[in-house]
């Protein structure tokens, strides 16, 4: 796959004028969603001044296709099939390619830890999957307009998070780590985490080992301690 030459701006550049015309892709493994979407952008190209609506139902042909066509905004699902957060890898990748895209993050996770995590690999705007539409297309006008989006309650959620101390150590953990820990929260064993997850016996217990010196604990029952204390926080406990 050809490399666009050093100089020349990639196809659907909003950097230079931000009302010019911009290619958009899509990347969600669910097609409902995904076409969706999709008829949601095309039916509004002229007003969202859009020139062409790619699409991707996973990680490797989402990174293949923004390899291949640079567009200048992208709406990125983080959970693809059995790898949940998955997503949060396509963007940190996308933005080491090029930092000026502009990512829109259109998940149904509305943990401020995922939020946060989100917004720290690269993404410029979060929206929920359950928003009406007009909140959909708001997020996706102010993230191609190069400005930051946060729904309220989700911006008010990540800033209590770090203001309660819970945000720079929960934020240093990985998408597989966060995985672990949502599912240390609800009591399962390690052998039923790795069950859930396709992952070996034995890479649980390495992740908690991580996990557990990341966050400065020294046993298991620590850890299951702030897994839950993380939960009460997330419901406002």
């Amino acid at each position: 796959m050809m490399a666009i030459e050093r100089g020349t701006r990639p196809r659907g550049d909003i950097r230079g004028d931000p009302t010019a015309p911009t290619s958009v892709l899509v990347v969600d493994d669910h097609p409902v969603v995904l076409s969706g979407f999709r008829r949601v952008l095309e039916d509004l190209a002229d007003d969202l001044g859009l020139e062409k609506v790619h699409e991707a139902t996973d990680i490797v042909s989402g990174y293949r296709s923004f390899h291949k066509l640079r567009p200048g905004v992208v709406v990125a699902d983080l959970s693809f099939q059995d790898r949940d957060l998955s997503g949060l890898s396509l963007i940190r990748r996308m933005r080491a390619l090029q930092p000026d895209v502009r990512v829109l993050a259109f998940s149904m996770h509305d943990d401020p830890v995922v939020v946060s995590r989100a917004l720290e690999c690269g993404a410029l705007g979060y929206v929920l999957k359950d928003a009406p539409t007009a909140t959909v297309i708001e997020a996706f006008t102010m993230v191609r307009a190069g400005r930051g989006y946060l729904e309220h309650r989700l911006a008010t959620s990540v800033a209590m998070l770090t203001m309660r101390g819970h945000g720079p150590p929960l934020g240093t953990l990985n998408a597989r780590e966060l995985q672990i820990l949502s599912l240390l929260s609800k009591g399962k064993s390690y052998r039923v985490i790795a069950d859930n997850l396709s992952v070996s016996y034995r890479t649980v217990i390495s992740a908690c080992s991580s996990m557990r010196q990341k966050l400065g604990v020294q046993t298991l029952a620590e850890l299951v301690h702030v897994a839950v204390s993380r939960n009460k926080l997330d419901l406002g406990g």
